[in-house]
């Protein structure tokens, strides 16, 4: 089972606070929430992100029970879809703002990354390191033959 943030509500109200928070990311890309919701909502979006690259009708019901509203379907399907045909994950991003005066509560920006107007530009992708050749490993290297040749004894030619 997976563990997650009870964020200090019962079940049913988180649920609903946690559907219309992703169901709010995804129409405006932007949100401002406490850092914990924000962790919380990260997980959900990019599983609703990853039902829109899907695309099949399965994931379109399963994305229909969570997020709130056609507009959001329609642009979870297509627009978000089409954007992050190319990303495997990581669709979104948290960056920490600042301390909420009334309680002292940490808040944080999500959002959607490879976006207009974003806070931070993302990282491009790392290269893949250079593909080593293969090697047998009933092959000599040249370091044991070598301090194979110099250890070796040398046959004596010359008795007296």
């Amino acid at each position: 089972m997976t563990k997650f943030r009870k964020l200090g509500r019962p079940a049913a109200h988180r649920v609903s606070m946690l559907k219309t928070m992703v169901s709010q990311l995804v129409k405006h890309e932007r949100i401002e929430t406490t850092v914990a919701k924000a962790k919380e909502v990260r997980r959900l979006a990019d599983r609703m992100v990853q039902l829109g690259k899907d695309g099949t009708l399965a994931a379109a019901r399963n994305a229909a029970a969570f997020v709130r509203g056609d507009d959001v379907m329609h642009k979870l399907f297509t627009e978000l879809a089409y954007r992050y045909k190319n990303r495997e994950g990581g669709y979104t991003r948290l960056l920490r703002t600042r301390i909420r005066i009334g309680d002292a509560a940490p808040m944080a920006y999500i959002e959607f990354v490879d976006r207009e107007n974003e806070l931070r530009e993302a990282k491009p992708p790392t290269p893949q390191p250079p593909q080593r050749p293969s090697v047998d490993p009933w092959a000599r290297s040249r370091a044991s033959m070598q301090w194979a040749s110099s250890s070796s004894p040398k046959p004596n030619t010359s008795e007296s």
